[in-house]
């Protein structure tokens, strides 16, 4: 109970509908996102961009309400659990159409969880948990574990490396046909221009209120059209002259100029998140993790963070994984290991650990989030000052997803991750990940935090985990940080939330 409790106080992030009166149906939105998502295929990846656009098209068994909680989706109900923490039986929702207009049953949902399983980067996180998913009968699927797995439900509700329900017959890898049971289907894509997503009108809404990610899902609009517009000033000067109807991931610096604008006004979600290095630990110069602490001990988090975002007010300098208002919040391992900003010293711990200054420090980023360049950019001249050598990649998102997958081509690529309801959600715990962190550390860390039911025992159990990463360092956390995002008055139901969802917006007449 501590546990739900702290959720639903401390960390809820989505806020709930502004609006209760029956809106009119009709319409068509744009939306500008940071660019081209490199698949349709939610299982496939774990960027957000991808999920931001599928989670309108597939759908999961769980998700997640306001207050962070999981709540069932596609599922009638949260899952009935056995004593022993093995077993969950799952009961269906009835009259589940796909897009293809075919009827949702176990035999899907246990082919998709099965290629969740091998093709998604958190379904491989679960594998070694499971030891098999049956169709127990049409309504109704059986998962049985091997040993008890706390994070399941919540690996089931996340909406990228998706459990994605798709129906049994539909499930070619890579996937062919994007037939999902969303209140949206695809209607058109063109590379690098847009994605156009039309109205299921066979779609069956859970009922109730719209609660975050969960409850009830409209299909006021007719259409949903996704731009990519990869340039970061080009996106806040369409924010600033209504040129779209959201505008996403806008620079911070934006903020009172799209708050000065007569058409538009900005979004905030405070906390958002929290950018990230991650270290290829598999292949590279990062590969020994004395050099992985030599190039921490070099770096000052605080001069990225002020870089990237400027003022105080959309950022702070916080080396816990979870900021204070989270239940999972703690320092272990933190001391000693973030902001160190000692180029000189960090120069002696590489020599120590090797190095000649010939290999290059490889770091992969992209402008697209134009605060992952400027913390690069700042990385690269404190690096410098320890003696390191930089090859510096700027590539588009797109690419970056691609070349992160390779083991040969970095040592350092920069991303960021909202605050996630569920520490086994972030994708750097698992060792198939980018990254590839894989030790038995890990191992002994991750797994027992895993294993764990006892809200209070997994409390503890996640300190032991960061204290691990702070040990080995398969990535660095550079601090927190806001989101600012840009949406036109004439729009209404859009709520700031991680990956922003338009399936109850509707525009004013």
């Amino acid at each position: 109970m501590r546990l739900k409790l702290a959720f639903l106080v401390a960390t809820a992030l989505i806020a709930a509908p502004a609006f209760a009166a029956a809106q009119e149906k009709g319409g068509v939105i744009n939306v500008a996102t940071i660019g081209e998502p490199p698949t349709l295929d939610p299982m496939a990846s774990t960027a957000d961009l991808v999920g931001i656009v599928t989670q309108h098209m597939f759908e999961t068994l769980y998700t997640f309400d306001k207050g962070w909680k999981t709540v069932p989706l596609l599922a009638e109900s949260l899952p009935e659990i056995s004593a022993d923490g093995k077993t969950y039986v799952i009961k269906l929702r009835s009259g589940i159409k796909f897009h293809d207009g075919s009827d949702m049953a176990s035999d899907d949902v246990v082919a998709s969880l099965n290629r969740w399983v091998k093709v998604a980067s958190r379904g491989k996180q679960a594998a070694s948990f499971l030891d098999k998913i049956e169709a127990t009968d049409a309504s109704t699927v059986t998962i049985t574990l091997k040993q008890p797995y706390a994070p399941l439900v919540s690996l089931l509700a996340f909406n990228n490396s998706a459990a994605i329900i798709l129906p049994a017959e539909k499930q070619d890898e890579p996937m062919k046909e994007y037939i999902g049971t969303g209140p949206y289907m695809l209607k058109e894509r063109k590379a690098d221009q847009y994605i156009q997503l039309a109205r299921f009108d066979g779609y069956k809404s859970r009922g109730g209120e719209a609660d975050g990610y969960g409850g009830a899902r409209h299909q006021y609009l007719d259409e949903i059209r996704f731009v990519p517009v990869p340039d970061a000033n080009t996106r806040v000067e369409a924010a600033v002259s209504g040129q779209y109807d959201y505008v996403d991931q806008l620079p911070v610096e934006s903020f009172a100029k799209v708050e000065g604008s007569s058409t538009t006004e900005p979004v905030v979600l405070k906390p958002f998140g929290y950018p990230v290095f991650v270290f290829n630990t598999a292949e590279g110069v990062a590969k020994d993790v004395a050099m992985r602490k030599a190039i921490r001990q070099a770096l000052s988090m605080e001069d990225m963070l002020a870089a990237a975002f400027g003022s105080t007010d959309f950022y702070a300098l916080d080396g816990n994984i979870y900021p204070k208002n989270f239940v999972w919040s703690t320092d272990a391992g933190v001391e000693g290991n973030y902001n160190v900003a000692d180029p000189e010293g960090a120069a002696e711990a590489a020599k120590a650990a090797g190095y000649d200054g010939e290999k290059p420090i490889r770091i992969l980023t992209s402008r697209q989030y134009e605060f992952h360049y400027k913390m690069a950019q700042v990385a690269a001249e404190y690096l410098k000052l320890a003696g390191f050598k930089v090859d510096m990649q700027v590539v588009d998102w797109a690419t970056l997803t691609q070349r992160r997958a390779d083991k040969g081509l970095w040592d350092i690529y920069i991303t960021h991750s909202p605050f996630l309801p569920e520490p086994a959600l972030i994708g750097s715990l698992a060792p198939s990940s980018p990254g590839w962190w894989d030790t038995p550390l890990r191992k002994q860390t991750v797994e027992a935090f895993s294993a764990e039911s006892d809200p209070d025992k997994r409390l503890a159990l996640w300190a032991d985990v960061q204290k691990a990463m702070y040990e080995e360092i398969p990535y660095m956390k550079i601090g927190d940080f806001n989101a600012v995002a840009a949406k036109k008055t004439t729009i209404e139901g859009v709520e700031a939330a991680p990956w922003p969802y338009f399936w109850n917006a509707s525009i004013k007449k």
